[in-house]
């Protein structure tokens, strides 16, 4: 079942767009992709991130997909954006999932998607003239830091770094890092989430959502971090210290203490679309496991019907779909009763999806011998997208205790419920 047997989910205006994003993929995309990476990494041998710098082919398949309509595709605002609903997108999502290279095309990657919809949403209209459009337009790029060397994130309410006001400035002090795209040449602002003590409040309306101007005197950017081994050239994930910082309080987003209900707002979206980009890379990963399996003889026989890969393609069939079903439930349930009312999907499926790719992409790995672990196929790179996922947006762990909560609370159970009186 590919997401083409599933378009009944979206309007005539997400089937035509998804009819037009797969052309543009195959004919533009799919045919330089393995290059592309090569004369990528060309560029950018080391860890030295000042100058990484994207290949030639860049800006000119970002600009052909501008001018075909193509562009910024998650945001739903028919005038900024293409004016998908969430469920219109998700296909089209696991469309770009497919290939590493497509998101960028589009102006529609990690974290910038998620930070364009944040100030969209969230904006004052004089922030999103100097930050959003800018973005929007492809001219610069953005980053989301929010994750801390020295404090288990898995709980956002441990952070140190503070975002305190004094005067008409906030003065960002601490350090994050797992920062992704930091390391991009065309990053121009971070949009920081620290704590901003307020007696008066609860413990989530302790933290704010700050805009700090990527030059500005205190940021100081240490290193680049690897991923496996690889530093994700020249998108990058770095680490990042701030020392008496000063904005003005104009930076706020949304006001001091919202930090965590625009997060909410932000997360929702995006989760749907890592969860689908998920699977359009299953879908590839399975894909390339029977060309592969089909292709290559052992003992007599083609590679999948030996030691049991004909039942691995089913169960990983089988899963990609499940997976699938449960995204689109979710994005539907986000779309018509908002994001609040598809916590527990949204959970679910961030739980399940990239679990589901891991274990897709270490069954076609398996298939393909050493060729899955090395350069020649996307394979090593999209089990690395599926390893980090189960940590990034919130680890496995959090979501299962977070559907857990609201099953009791489905019940009739409260939080505080002692296990005795169950």
């Amino acid at each position: 079942m590919s997401n083409d047997n599933l378009m009944f989910t979206a309007t005539e205006h997400g089937q035509a767009m998804h009819a037009k994003v797969k052309a543009f993929i195959e004919t533009h995309i799919e045919p330089i992709e393995a290059q592309f990476w090569e004369d990528c990494h060309k560029k950018n041998p080391d860890g030295n991130w000042e100058n990484w710098e994207w290949p030639e082919a860049y800006e000119s398949l970002r600009k052909q997909a501008r001018e075909a309509g193509l562009w910024n595709l998650f945001l739903p605002d028919d005038t900024l954006g293409a004016g998908l609903s969430v469920t219109d997108y998700a296909p089209i999502a696991e469309l770009t999932g497919r290939s590493l290279l497509a998101p960028h095309v589009f102006n529609c990657n990690a974290p910038d998607s998620g930070n364009m919809e944040l100030l969209w949403r969230y904006g004052t209209k004089e922030q999103q003239d100097k930050w959003l459009t800018p973005i929007l337009e492809g001219k610069t790029r953005s980053v989301f830091c929010m994750t801390e060397p020295d404090v288990a994130s898995s709980d956002a309410t441990n952070m140190e770094a503070t975002a305190v006001v004094d005067g008409d400035e906030i003065v960002i002090n601490g350090s994050k890092w797992w920062s992704s795209g930091l390391g991009d040449p065309a990053v121009d602002i971070l949009i920081v989430m620290a704590y901003t003590a307020d007696e008066r409040a609860d413990r989530h309306h302790q933290h704010s959502m700050v805009l700090v101007p990527v030059k500005t005197a205190g940021v100081n950017i240490k290193r680049m971090l690897k991923v496996f081994g690889d530093y994700d050239a020249p998108h990058g994930h770095g680490e990042i210290s701030f020392e008496n910082v000063r904005v003005p309080v104009s930076h706020f987003i949304g006001g001091p203490g919202k930090g965590f209900e625009i997060a909410q707002g932000r997360l929702g979206p995006g989760r749907i679309h890592h969860c689908m980009r998920c699977i359009g890379a299953a879908e590839k990963s399975l894909e390339l496991a029977v060309k592969r399996g089909m292709s290559r003889t052992a003992f007599g026989k083609p590679l999948l019907q030996l030691g049991g890969n004909f039942e691995r393609i089913a169960e990983a069939r089988i899963k990609i779909d499940q997976a699938r079903l449960m995204t689109l439930y979710a994005a539907q349930k986000m779309d018509a009763h908002g994001t609040k009312a598809a916590l527990t999907e949204i959970s679910a499926i961030k739980v399940v999806a990239p679990t589901v790719l891991q274990e897709v992409v270490d069954m076609a790995i398996q298939i393909h011998g050493g060729m899955g672990v090395c350069q020649d196929t996307l394979l090593p790179n999209f089990y690395a997208q599926a390893r980090v996922l189960r940590l990034a947006d919130g680890p496995d762990e959090v979501h299962k205790t977070m559907i857990a909560k609201l099953e009791l609370k489905r019940q009739g159970f409260s939080r505080s419920t002692k296990s005795d009186k169950a």
